[in-house]
């Protein structure tokens, strides 16, 4: 990275320029397998030279400040496409901004960020961020909300690394990113650089117009097909486990950034069309998932089973050692999904030493029922619980106190216990998506 030290006085006549030489500090990658993304409005202009220097593929990836109530230039957080969003929590706390307006606020501008995602790419497809290196190019960074929300979103779309670059960057806030992205590349960092338009003579808006403008004439075939040579594959498979068979299904879509497996809770199945709309959207996340069932046909006829948790986890794990010696995807970071005493099952096996999870989601779950090994769990640990799911809400909270690695707890407002209110399901599977792709490693292990 190449950063220097000065006053905020202009540094750069337009963004034209600005983006000339951004180019030339991003030259590295020139025939690399990557895709520049251009921050409406202000970052096009400049993303158009990086992608036309370095002859890449050129997106925009649309992000909306969440401003301050009475500030707005202050940014209390963003969101961006695909539901991701980035909460400033420092400001909120010397604000004192409560969750509904912050929620208020979410709302307005995820409508706009959907409206103008719309109108920018008009009648051309998004390029796919699937495996490849994400260039992210802004006009500049102050506080960095901006940024953080359209990194996120890259890696949702299935980014395998993410380059954040600008012209300026405030010092603090490029301290920051430096550990949250794989690279960030800035001209120049000014000392007391506090706005983007310090940095430029003219700093002039960009209309909507203009930003279609560059982006029809800069439209290019993008060199890499959709899929390339993996279509992947989508099976039913039948998993050995002890001396019972237990049916699954198999989904692995091109090129996956790694495999979860749903850990079913009782009364449910690999065929809950529930289930699948969840790991559907983790697979167009470029997840492999695995829906399995814990338990036989007749077994499932025994209560007890249902809550008899180091049996669910002894199958979980024997489930986990299969999927290790199934072709592509030895390789791939493992996470567990789990819902209700599925949930238990899986946080009982992440205990184990040695535990193959890298992250782990339980929605619903009953985190109580593995109580005597909560403290031994090593994998990053999301806990999903409905706003209105009193009982096991309050099971979570006091589960969440007892762990001892990463975790969160995230209430989704207006659930109940099987999250059915209408767009309660898919808030939930957007968070667990967020939390796999974040807690994944960026390159899959080598195959033992």
């Amino acid at each position: 990275m190449s950063t220097g030290a000065g006053t905020a006085r202009a540094i750069f006549p337009d963004r034209t320029e600005a983006g000339r030489q951004l180019a030339a500090r991003l030259a590295h990658l020139r025939g690399q397998d990557a895709v520049v993304l251009g921050l409406p409005r202000g970052g096009v202009p400049v993303a158009v030279e990086v992608a036309r220097r370095l002859d890449l593929p050129l997106d925009v990836i649309v992000v909306r400040k969440l401003g301050l109530p009475g500030r707005s230039e202050l940014a209390m957080g963003a969101v961006g496409e695909d539901g991701v969003v980035v909460l400033n929590h420092e400001v909120l706390a010397r604000s004192g901004v409560g969750r509904r307006e912050v929620a208020v606020a979410e709302q307005r501008e995820r409508r706009e960020v959907e409206l103008r995602a719309s109108r920018f790419r008009a009648h051309r497809l998004r390029v796919p961020l699937r495996g490849r290196t994400a260039v992210i190019v802004d006009d500049g960074i102050a506080t960095g909300a901006t940024a953080r929300a359209a990194c996120q979103v890259a890696r949702a779309q299935g980014a395998s690394r993410v380059v954040l670059a600008a012209p300026a960057c405030a010092p603090s806030t490029a301290d920051v990113l430096r550990g949250e992205v794989d690279e960030l590349v800035v001209v120049t960092t000014p000392a007391d650089f506090v706005a983007v338009g310090q940095a430029y003579d003219d700093f002039r808006p960009v209309p909507d117009e203009q930003v279609l403008t560059l982006l029809e004439e800069a439209a290019t075939v993008d060199p890499r097909p959709p899929a390339g040579d993996d279509p992947g594959r989508d099976e039913e498979v039948e998993v050995v486990a002890g001396n019972v068979r237990l049916g699954g299904r198999l989904t692995v879509p091109a090129h996956p950034l790694g495999i979860v497996v749903f850990v079913h809770g009782s009364g449910s199945s690999r065929h809950s069309p529930r289930n699948g709309a969840v790991a559907r959207v983790l697979q167009e996340a470029g997840l492999a998932t695995l829906l399995f069932d814990l338990l036989t046909p007749g077994e499932e006829q025994d209560r007890r089973n249902v809550f008899d948790v180091p049996l669910l986890a002894g199958r979980l794990s024997q489930v986990t050692a299969w999927l290790r010696r199934r072709p592509g995807c030895a390789p791939l970071p493992m996470g567990w999904f789990g819902a209700s005493t599925g949930a238990a099952a899986a946080l009982w096996a992440a205990a184990e030493p040695g535990a193959d999870v890298a992250a782990v989601v339980s929605r619903g779950g009953r985190p109580d029922l593995a109580g005597p090994r909560l403290e031994d769990v090593r994998a990053p640990t999301l806990l999903l619980v409905g706003g209105r799911d009193d009982v096991v809400l309050e099971l979570n909270v006091r589960a969440a106190a007892r762990l001892r690695c990463e975790h969160r707890l995230e209430i989704v407002p207006g659930a109940t216990h099987l999250f059915e209110e209408p767009g309660t399901l898919e808030a939930a599977a957007h968070l667990a998506r967020d939390w796999f792709v974040s807690h994944f490693p960026r390159a899959p292990r080598s195959a033992a």
